[in-house]
C-alpha cells in the first residue's frame, strides 16, 4: 500500500513539474514575441500609390490579435474601421486608428499603457495598405 501511494505521488510530482516547465516555456516565448514588436518597423505608406477602395489587413502577437478595415479615397485614408480587437490590457490602443486618420501617417506615437495593441494595430493597417505579399 505505502509503495503504490508513493508511485501516486511521484506520480503527481512529475506532472506538476511538467506542467510548470510547459507553463515558463510559453511565457518565455511569448514575452520574446512581444519584445521583438517593440522593435519591428512599420512601414511608410506613400499614400499617393494607394487606389481608392477599403483594404482588409490583420495581424497578431499573442494575446493581442487585430483586424481592420481602411478606407482610402483621393490617396487619403477616409477610416479605419476595428473589425476585431481582442486586445488583453490595451484597449486604449483602440484610439490609434482616429491618430493615423487625423496624421495620414502610420508614424504616430503608441498609447501609453497599450503599447503591445498600438504596434499590432499599426501593423494590420500597414498590411491592409500594403495588400498581400
Amino acid at each position: 500500500m505505502k509503495n503504490k501511494r508513493k508511485r501516486i505521488l511521484i506520480i503527481v510530482i512529475l506532472v506538476i513539474a511538467v506542467i510548470l516547465v510547459g507553463a515558463m516555456v510559453v511565457m518565455a516565448r511569448l514575452e520574446a514575441s512581444l519584445k521583438a514588436l517593440e522593435s519591428m518597423p512599420i512601414a511608410q505608406i506613400d499614400l499617393g500609390t494607394v487606389a481608392d477602395g477599403v483594404y482588409a489587413g490583420s495581424y497578431s502577437v499573442l494575446p493581442v490579435s487585430v483586424q481592420v478595415s481602411v478606407t482610402v479615397k483621393s490617396h487619403v485614408i477616409t477610416d479605419i474601421r476595428l473589425v476585431k480587437h481582442s486586445n488583453g490590457l490595451g484597449a486604449a490602443a483602440e484610439a490609434i486608428p482616429g491618430k493615423v486618420v487625423e496624421a495620414q501617417s502610420l508614424a504616430v506615437d503608441s498609447v501609453s499603457g497599450a503599447t503591445y495593441s498600438s504596434r499590432v494595430i499599426l501593423k494590420a493597417i500597414e498590411n491592409a495598405l500594403l495588400g498581400p505579399k
